[in-house]
């Protein structure tokens, strides 16, 4: 039986009520995991279950999400998929307000943004999942992969990278509704799995807004290993970060069940 399918009768941990809350928060990260994923053949194979999960999401999220999948199945079927992906690719480069690795809004360039990742990384480590063996050199903040890990693993974990990242999240929503993408609606679902934005989260989102993401001249090579999440970046001379001269692709990491970390301390 599909994740999706068993979630429709489970209960899911939440923090404070919201649009979309109880088991239908799980469904719904599922859900976007899927959708906010570049549009390739192995997503095109899983658009008619995601179709029918639509159904159990509550209005008007269910029907606008669905109206999202029934233009992705209806472009896959008129072989004008090719044109959704090259939508996808120049809505979501990353280095605007597309950008779908959610710390780089938080920290920016900056060392900061190394610990950042590391910290989620260890968080799915906990909860027993590390990325698939064939993307280990991907980053963990990639909205694809939290809301995976969020709506398949650990819900209570991925809510907390959720909210740690709201900012980030609500500026995403902000640019897709201003430009009119046609993955807006699937955003703001994902939006709706939280609660309402107090005073704090509006600063936040008006600074973010504002000044953009903070930046120096460090990337991020070097910064993610084991060794990383127990010391301090190390001090040696930065590394010069070059932007892409133009929209690039995103790449969707997966995550895979690894031993618990109960299991490997006995």
């Amino acid at each position: 039986m599909s994740i999706l399918k068993r979630l429709a009768g489970r209960a899911v941990p939440g923090l404070a009520a919201s649009p979309i809350d109880g088991d239908a928060k799980q469904v719904a990260w599922a859900i976007g995991s899927h959708l906010m994923a570049y549009p390739d053949g192995e997503i095109v194979e899983r658009l008619p279950l995601l179709r029918d999960a639509c159904s159990l999401l509550p209005e008007p999220y269910g029907s606008e999400v669905a109206a999202v999948v029934d233009r992705m199945l209806a472009e896959s079927r008129t072989d004008d998929l090719a044109a959704l992906q090259q939508e996808y690719v120049a809505t979501f480069d990353t280095r605007r307000r597309g950008c779908l690795f959610l710390t780089y809004f938080g920290s920016g360039d900056t060392r900061r943004r190394g610990m950042a990742l590391l910290e989620i990384k260890q968080t799915m480590r906990e909860s027993g999942v590390e990325l698939a063996a064939d993307r280990e050199d991907e980053l963990p903040d990639h909205l694809c992969v939290v809301l995976e890990f969020a709506g398949t693993v650990d819900a209570e974990a991925g809510e907390r990278i959720l909210l740690d990242n709201r900012a980030g999240i609500e500026l995403l929503r902000t640019h897709l509704q201003e430009i009119d993408s046609p993955w807006a609606p699937v955003i703001r679902m994902v939006c709706a799995t939280m609660p309402a934005l107090n005073d704090d989260d509006r600063t936040a989102i008006a600074k973010l807004a504002e000044q953009g993401p903070a930046e120096e001249s460090v990337g991020l090579s070097g910064y993610g290993t084991d060794a990383d999440y127990m010391a301090s970046p190390p001090t040696n001379a930065p590394v010069a970060f070059t932007a892409p001269s133009g929209p690039v692709p995103l790449p969707t990491p997966r995550i895979r069940p690894t031993q618990p970390s109960s299991a490997r301390r006995s």
